[in-house]
């Protein structure tokens, strides 16, 4: 405990995964935590449970982080839990919907896909950036995908993370003499269930046979990071887009 003693910290998705292994990281660094869900209600009061469980603070905000209304309300809901400031922002809401490739999207998916991963980090971060004072920091969850094109099928999903990364940049340009940090994780292969549901046994096998450390990663492998960026001990860090994929790149 002590990283984030005193912070407040919002992590969208924050019920499962890498969502819910930042929503315990930052409660144990001494944050006071906002996990948002929007289907997930059962996952989100697990995760809340086990952050009660280890001393920790925080509060289960359902919002669908893609409608301005929600986010706003979202917002509202954290202020008068937990005061006039927000300190830590984590956009973790997204995923890849379905493998689809380019002549099997209609205008409606793809326009969808967009809005999940990168609408929801714009709506998330212009309604908070208000609330935050000099030192705050925000971490948005891109993707290896969105510097490598992804896999197959994949080609909506990896546009917009790669639309996050660019965002990520263009805001700690922005928001940086405010003294607010922005950056940004892009995950190789986590052993979460968004691989459970769109990656197959076999080529997750090929990333832990194939990667220079020889495994998958683990949501606390990116939940430790995100702790990181958020705190005092990353100051000078921003507009970075941190890879975290074993040496994926290298393999």
């Amino acid at each position: 405990m002590g990283l984030l003693k005193g912070k407040v910290a919002i992590v969208t998705g924050g019920t499962r995964d890498i969502g819910r292994s930042c929503s315990i990281k930052l409660a144990q660094a001494g944050a006071r935590v906002v996990v948002n869900y929007h289907n997930s209600k059962g996952a989100g009061e697990e995760t809340v449970s086990i952050i009660e469980k280890i001393g920790g603070e925080a509060i289960l905000v359902k919002a669908n982080m893609m409608k301005k209304a929600d986010v706003d309300h979202l917002i509202a809901q954290t202020l008068k839990a937990f005061g006039q400031e927000i300190h830590v922002l984590v956009n973790n809401v997204g995923g890849l919907v379905a493998r689809k490739k380019i002549n099997e999207m209609d205008e409606d998916f793809f326009n969808y896909v967009m809005s999940l991963n990168m609408n929801s980090t714009f709506l998330a971060t212009q309604a908070v950036v208000q609330h935050m004072p000099k030192g705050s920091a925000i971490v948005n969850l891109a993707s290896l995908a969105g510097q490598n094109g992804g896999g197959n099928g994949s080609s909506a999903y990896s546009t917009s993370k790669g639309a996050v990364s660019a965002f990520t940049r263009a805001m700690a340009k922005e928001l940086g003499p405010q003294g607010i940090r922005c950056n940004a994780l892009n995950p190789g292969m986590i052993a979460t269930t968004f691989h459970d549901t769109f990656s197959t046994d076999e080529a997750r096998r090929n990333v832990e046979a194939t990667v220079p450390l020889r495994r998958q990663g683990h949501p606390d492998d990116c939940a430790d990071t995100v702790v990181y960026l958020a705190s005092d001990a990353a100051s000078y860090i921003t507009g970075a887009n941190i890879d975290i994929n074993g040496g994926m790149y290298y393999s």
